[in-house]
């Protein structure tokens, strides 16, 4: 498990990220989160409403990969890691009281990804490169 560092956790919580998941088939489906966010230092968090082909990739094979960057700085990280679907515990109460609270869409399901490396996306030579691993 990786420990995110200050500069990753700002860039979580100050600019949309997406979502990378792939099916059975090994197909891929990228989307914006907006509830995207940081559970602890190594788990990042997920509202999914829909339940749809993400939901169904996570269900068949529970791995995702998070984008996010900042179009000025063409600065960014994508976090890679496993993830374990919440559907009647604590951490999913928490987020149905989040959404009641701001008359948003309940979610079906909260994924939780524990982080198991993350790559830079910054634009130039460090593009792609892993900055942390477990």
């Amino acid at each position: 498990m990786v420990v995110l560092n200050d500069e990753m956790k700002k860039m979580l919580a100050n600019n949309l990220a997406y979502i990378a998941t792939v099916d059975e088939q090994g197909n891929p489906n990228i989307g914006p989160k907006i509830s995207v966010h940081l559970l602890d230092d190594s788990h990042i968090i997920y509202y999914e409403r829909t339940g749809g082909q993400h939901f169904r990739n996570l269900t068949a094979n529970q791995k995702m990969v998070i984008g996010v960057s900042n179009e000025e700085t063409m600065k960014g990280f994508r976090f890679h890691g496993t993830i374990v679907l919440h559907k009647d515990d604590q951490i999913f109460k928490d987020a149905v009281d989040y959404a009641d609270q701001r008359g948003l869409k309940r979610p079906k399901v909260v994924p939780e990804m524990t982080v198991t490396r993350v790559d830079y996306l910054d634009a130039g030579a460090k593009a792609g490169t892993i900055c942390m691993q477990d």
